[in-house]
């Protein structure tokens, strides 16, 4: 009789104990699937904000012509609005809110009716000569006065050769722009005005972005030669 129910106590803990072990697995790997998830979750917002403030700024762009218009304005106006319908297939695909918009920064809202011709703001001290990246993806070695600081950059949606377009600065300006999460530069040309301190074109972006992001929080920009 004893011997019986020594047998019938091992038994227990064992089916105890391999009851904890299948209970603690799944647990496991409903914290696998919920951080997996969170991270996909928080990637898709950074793409989503990222195209609302490339429309923002598009739309920021065409507001600014239409009130400030010369001989060249319609046409600026189309290409801007082909951009915008190239973004909201974008926002489509990416499933964020089609036609979504913002602006990238405090700066770019503040002088986004500005003319073409505004004076550029007063700049920020120089930055420190070791703040310059090692890997400059642009050629953009030269280091020059920062300007615009706290402006977050984004990209137009317009092709060519590596450009760049401002609300604050002429066209033939030379802006290098540093990514400072990758530490990647690119040093541009201003050709055209846009809504914000800096924006650059296709071809400039894919310089300094990081995969999958369509903004850069983290941007040194200054003003060189």
């Amino acid at each position: 009789m004893s011997r019986r129910r020594t047998l019938s106590t091992k038994k227990k803990i064992a089916l105890l104990v391999s009851a904890a072990t299948v209970a603690g697995g799944g647990a496991f790997a409903l914290a696998a699937t919920s951080n997996a998830a969170s991270v996909q979750t928080a990637q898709s917002s950074v793409a989503c904000q990222g195209l609302a403030t490339a429309l923002g700024n598009n739309q920021s762009f065409i507001a600014d012509q239409k009130a400030h218009p010369d001989s060249q304005s319609e046409a600026r106006i189309a290409n801007r609005e082909a951009v915008i319908a190239q973004i909201k297939v974008q926002q489509q695909a990416s499933g964020c809110a089609v036609g979504e918009s913002a602006q990238d920064s405090q700066t770019g809202q503040q002088n986004a009716q500005q003319p073409a011709q505004s004076a550029p703001a007063q700049a920020a001290p120089a930055a420190p000569a070791q703040s310059a990246p090692a890997n400059n993806a642009g050629g953009g070695a030269a280091t020059g006065q920062q300007v615009c600081n706290g402006s977050t950059v984004t990209l137009s949606g317009e092709g060519g050769a590596p450009a760049a377009s401002s609300n604050q600065f002429p066209a033939g300006t030379k802006l290098k722009v540093t990514n400072l999460d990758n530490n990647k530069s690119t040093t541009v040309e201003v050709t055209s005005v846009s809504g914000s301190c800096a924006l650059l074109n296709n071809a400039a972006f894919e310089q300094v972005r990081e995969p999958g992001k369509f903004l850069i929080r983290r941007a040194l920009i200054e003003k060189v030669g």
